[in-house]
C-alpha cells in the first residue's frame, strides 16, 4: 500500500487540537480527517496562541518540513495571533514570514494553501459580523493574488456561518457556558473566539467547500456525505 496523501495545517488555536481539559473546545483542525476517505492523512500542527512568525521562530514549521513530501498539501493559517506584541504587522512582515511557508512547501514539491483567520464572534448593533482582524485577511488575499497561491476565504466563510445562525444562537458554534453547565469550566465561559465541537465541525465542512470551489485535486478525497453538505 502506497503512502497516504498528507494534509499539514500551520496554524493557531482556532485550527488546533485542544486538550482534554479543554474540551468540548476544538480547532478545525481536530476534526478535519472527518471530511476525508482515509486515503488522507491529517496533520495538525497548528498551536494554540502562535503567529506567523512565532510559529517559525519556535521551530515548529521546521518539524513540518521534516516530514512534508512531494505532492501533500499545507494548509496556512494565521492572523488572531499576528495582531499582538510579539506578532507580525499586516502589509510588511506578515506577508514576508507566509512567504516562507509559501515557498518552502513549493521548494519540498507540496502545494501551500493559504487561509484568511476565522472571524470572532462580534456581532454589531445591526446583527452582522465586525472585523476584528484588521488588514491582515486583505493582506492574505493580495498575498494568494501575487504568488498565486490557492485562497479559501474563511474570513469570509464563518461571516455567513455566523450570520446564517445569529446574534444569540451563534454561541452554539463558540465555547460558552453558564457556571456549573460543563465540569471543565465550573465558572462558566464566553468565549468568542474558540469553538465547541459543533463549531469546529461546521468551520472544517467549510474548509472542505473551499477545496472544492478551488477544485483542488484533494477534493477526490472528501467524504460524499461531506460533498454533498
Amino acid at each position: 500500500m502506497g503512502k497516504k496523501l498528507c494534509l499539514f495545517i500551520a496554524g493557531d488555536s482556532t485550527a488546533a487540537n485542544c486538550p482534554p481539559h479543554e474540551a468540548p473546545m476544538m480547532g478545525w483542525g481536530q476534526v478535519a480527517a472527518e471530511c476525508f476517505t482515509d486515503k488522507v492523512k491529517v496533520v495538525n500542527a497548528a498551536k494554540g496562541g502562535r503567529s506567523s512568525n512565532s510559529f517559525i521562530e519556535e521551530g515548529l514549521l521546521d518539524g513540518i518540513w521534516d516530514s512534508i513530501s512531494r505532492g501533500d498539501y499545507l494548509f496556512i493559517q494565521f492572523g488572531h495571533n499576528d495582531q499582538k506584541d510579539f506578532g507580525t504587522k499586516p502589509w510588511t512582515t506578515y506577508p514576508q514570514y507566509l512567504g516562507q511557508y509559501i515557498d518552502g512547501a513549493r521548494e519540498r514539491g507540496a502545494l501551500p494553501v493559504l487561509l484568511t483567520s476565522v472571524q470572532r464572534r462580534t456581532f454589531g448593533e445591526d446583527g452582522t459580523i465586525q472585523n476584528s482582524l484588521g488588514d491582515y485577511p486583505a493582506s492574505m488575499r493580495e498575498l494568494a493574488d501575487k504568488k498565486d497561491v490557492p485562497l479559501i476565504d474563511m474570513w469570509a466563510k464563518t461571516k455567513w456561518l455566523y450570520e446564517s445562525y445569529g446574534p444569540e444562537r451563534s454561541t452554539e458554534l463558540f465555547t460558552w457556558f453558564a457556571p456549573g453547565e460543563n465540569n471543565n469550566y465550573p465558572e462558566g465561559i464566553q468565549d468568542n473566539t474558540h469553538f465547541c465541537e459543533t463549531g469546529a465541525r461546521k468551520v472544517a465542512a467549510l474548509v472542505a467547500e473551499g477545496i472544492q470551489e478551488l477544485n483542488l485535486p484533494l477534493k477526490a478525497y472528501i467524504k460524499e456525505a461531506i460533498r454533498n453538505g
